[in-house]
């Protein structure tokens, strides 16, 4: 009998997990002003910039692109695999992919984008490290 009990709570308590998604989505809002901030910063100054430059503002929005996009399957998979199914009914807006990924393909999804976001980062530490370097030896000569 208390067995069954806590199995049903445990069961239940997946619930606490709706929350947290809706905390996401406002999180994903707030990714959304940010890069549109940034692009809204960036397109006036965008000829002035030089190639190198204008590279790394680039691979910031797709770094950003990518980060939204992982809000997203954590999101929708999430919420889909331990809360509940999402219901859209006949919308033929539905994502394809709802409600097929299992959470081991979910996880392989997340490992993806982390490392996507992080060579980004990557590029842009060895980016200003070179740069930091050829500004060095320029000046020293």
């Amino acid at each position: 009998m208390i067995e069954l009990l806590i199995e049903k709570v445990i069961y239940a308590s997946r619930g606490f997990l709706a929350p947290v998604y809706l905390a996401l989505s406002l999180a994903l809002l707030a990714l959304s002003i940010k890069f549109f901030q940034e692009f809204a910063h960036f397109l006036p100054h965008s000829l002035a910039l030089n190639s190198q430059d204008l590279i790394l503002k680039i691979l910031c929005f797709i770094d950003l692109t990518l980060a939204g996009r992982l809000i997203i399957m954590v999101i929708s998979s999430g919420y889909e695999n331990f809360v509940a199914p999402l219901d859209f009914g006949e919308n033929p807006e539905k994502l394809g992919w709802l409600g097929t990924h299992a959470y081991a393909s979910l996880k392989r999804k997340v490992a993806t984008s982390i490392v996507a976001i992080s060579s980004i980062h990557l590029t842009f530490v060895v980016s200003a490290l070179c740069m930091g370097y050829l500004d060095k030896m320029t000046n020293t000569h």
